[in-house]
């Protein structure tokens, strides 16, 4: 595997994973919240809501730890865009997928391919990051992105890659694909 026969690579990162953000950012936005909470105890009476005073006034810096934890999320929600969940890396006649830490790598084998196609993801911000998830009879990869690459091999295995340079995968397996006939 010599990195001169290498066609495409993409490096996908867990950080960049819509849902991730989302469920990260709300328990960092809860921390804060706390810890404000804990800070300014007095109850709270809006026209639709009673915000109670803070359960536990009688321990100092009780509010402390849910500063700390939100410090925390966002140091680990900075890493987490250093971590790598899905490489992608297309050869003359195979391309494999390489996943996180332990996942073992995937190889496919360009000539047992009878279709390729590039598609776009249905309208929804909540995708779940996935890595060699096979449900439905299709074996799905997915960080981030809008598109997909769609295989089919010769024994029914349907791959779908999701991809944030889907334009370019699709040309690079698109040529090699078909210029094996």
């Amino acid at each position: 595997m010599n990195k001169s026969n290498i066609l495409f690579e993409e490096k996908q990162y867990m950080g960049h994973n819509r849902l991730s953000i989302l469920i990260r950012s709300i328990i960092t936005l809860f921390c804060f919240i706390a810890y404000y909470w804990s800070e300014n105890p007095k109850p709270v009476r809006l026209s639709f809501v009673s915000i109670g005073s803070y359960p536990i006034q009688n321990i100092n810096n009780s509010g402390i730890i849910f500063f700390i934890i939100g410090i925390c999320l966002l140091m680990f929600s900075t890493g987490l865009t250093y971590i790598l969940h899905i490489q992608t890396k297309v050869y003359n006649e195979y391309m494999t997928l390489d996943g996180f830490w332990t996942a073992r790598k995937v190889k496919i084998d360009l000539k047992n391919i009878i279709s390729v196609r590039k598609s776009r993801y249905k309208k929804n911000v909540l995708r779940r990051a996935v890595y060699n998830l096979h449900n439905n009879g299709i074996i799905r990869f997915y960080t981030s992105g809008e598109e997909f690459i769609e295989l089919i091999d010769n024994d029914g295995f349907t791959y779908r890659i999701g991809s944030q340079k889907a334009l370019e995968l699709y040309k690079t397996l698109k040529k090699q694909i078909y210029n094996k006939y």
